[in-house]
């Protein structure tokens, strides 16, 4: 039996800006924040026996798409199982929409219902990234109000890659929605390798010749 998790992983500004709000909040209010890169969950954590068809279904789904808009668009609340759970609010595209679901009803062929997680068998996907999780009645309230008072995120995201990671929470494998290809661990964490993305990126977005060195630039800015 492999464990595995599938999210996305946030890059260069809302990466900073994100895991400044985490320390920032953490600090003030002493509360537990979400560790390891900023992210939003697209299925699991699970475990299954079929660790081949884990990714042979992930191309079926992923492979059909290439741009897939989101946006991070002000702060959510929501009740979970240790607590209160502060986030980063997901404005979802229907094609980032569908491509979840898409992707839930495959993996959910091959992961038992006992294996899996409660939100993977819902419809109404709850997308988000926690900024602060676990926090108890007594001081969400306080927090709330708190980070409510800042300015709202308003930040532009493309889903350019999902992540697969293992039971150790280490990159597996990652799948590049604009190359169309596989990558290792190594490939996945090279940043000249993630150029090569952003620039297939702005492609796709048609800035012609003379646009296209700020466009990408621009894009660099945001992901790298």
């Amino acid at each position: 039996m492999n464990s595995f998790y599938i999210d996305f992983r946030f890059h260069g500004y809302s990466k900073r800006y994100l895991n400044s709000l985490k320390r920032e909040m953490s600090r003030k209010f002493r509360v537990k924040g979400e560790h390891g890169i900023p992210h939003m969950t697209l299925y699991g954590p699970f475990r299954t026996t079929d660790s081949r068809g884990v990714f042979s279904r992930i191309e079926r789904v992923v492979a059909r798409y290439t741009l897939v808009p989101f946006c991070i668009d002000g702060f959510d609340l929501k009740s979970g199982r240790g607590g209160e759970v502060v986030a980063g609010r997901i404005n979802a595209s229907p094609e980032l929409i569908n491509l979840r679901r898409e992707l839930a009803e495959e993996l959910n062929k091959i992961v038992r219902i006992d294996d899996r997680q409660p939100w993977d068998n819902e419809d109404n996907f709850w997308f988000h990234t926690t900024i602060v999780m676990d926090v108890n009645h007594r001081k969400y309230e306080g927090i709330w109000h708190y980070i409510n008072r800042k300015p709202k995120p308003h930040i532009n995201q493309h889903l350019v890659r999902i992540t697969i990671l293992n039971r150790r929470g280490r990159i597996e494998r990652e799948y590049d929605l604009v190359l169309k290809r596989w990558l290792n661990r190594r490939q996945a964490l090279s940043k000249g390798l993630f150029r090569k993305t952003i620039d297939a990126l702005g492609e796709l977005h048609g800035e012609v010749p003379e646009e296209r060195f700020s466009i990408t630039n621009w894009l660099r800015k945001i992901f790298k």
